[in-house]
């Protein structure tokens, strides 16, 4: 269904993309059966690092102190490690000395949910440690500008529990600047997932577009432009649409 869309909107975007000039086959059907792999590691990036980031911003926000230093310099540890260290750290623990998971490969979806997992979490865990870094912090700030809003102060007076205040109305008001970072942090997965995909052997996007570049496959390497700016239009058009429906005051007359 993905590949559908997606050879839908190339379609209507460019038209045909036209053959390698290696190979001589179809330029949509070598990038677009690669754009699940990458879609998997960019999305599964985002909703972990989303969720921890959640956890730890609010959490730093609401009880300050102690916990709130030990939380933030938890998360920007996670800045001095680059990612393709922390991946190959990862597999030599792991893959190779546990044999928890498969050190490289990828298994599509369709056929087997449990490979498809397994052969994900060790690319999502070492993208994910630095997302959460700057995406914790901007939860924090935009959690305490909220709760220091004179409307939670009236809601509290009212006599509304701590967690329908936090849930039901700061979370929604500190969510726009939340949900344009997210946005900015899968624009950069796109860039970043690269060099992870070819320290885990995945058959991606960023891989193809690599080795292209290397024999000077222009096709393949416009070809993989152009999916990737439509991938981070639709993201961006998601993520507005769901904006204006956590948040009605961003919403459009």
């Amino acid at each position: 269904m993905i590949i559908q869309y997606f050879r839908w909107l190339v379609g209507a975007a460019g038209g045909n993309l036209g053959n390698s000039w290696f190979n001589a086959e179809s330029v949509s059907y070598l990038l677009l059966s690669r754009v699940p792999v990458t879609l998997s590691i960019a999305i599964g990036t985002v909703v972990m690092s989303t969720l921890v980031s959640v956890a730890v911003g609010i959490t730093a926000a609401l009880y300050r102190g102690w916990t709130d230093r030990a939380l933030q310099l938890i998360s920007i540890a996670g800045l001095v490690f680059p990612g393709f260290w922390l991946a190959l750290v990862l597999v030599a623990k792991f893959s190779i000395e546990w044999q928890l998971v498969p050190a490289t490969g990828y298994v599509p979806l369709a056929q087997s949910f449990t490979g498809w997992f397994q052969s994900l979490t060790l690319p999502v865990f070492s993208l994910a440690i630095g997302a959460v870094a700057g995406l914790s912090q901007q939860v924090r700030s935009a959690t305490i500008s909220t709760l220091e809003k004179d409307f939670v102060r009236t809601l509290r007076s009212r006599g509304l529990s701590e967690g329908s205040v936090l849930f039901r109305h700061v979370l929604r008001n500190a969510a726009p600047p939340t949900l344009t970072v997210v946005s900015l942090n899968f624009i950069a997965l796109m860039s970043g997932a690269v060099m992870i995909e070819r320290v885990f052997a995945l058959p991606g996007l960023g891989s193809i577009a690599v080795d292209a570049t290397g024999v000077g496959d222009i096709p393949i390497v416009l070809g993989a432009v152009v999916i990737a700016v439509i991938i981070v239009v639709t993201v961006n058009l998601l993520i507005d649409l769901f904006n204006g429906w956590l948040n009605p005051k961003v919403r459009l007359a």
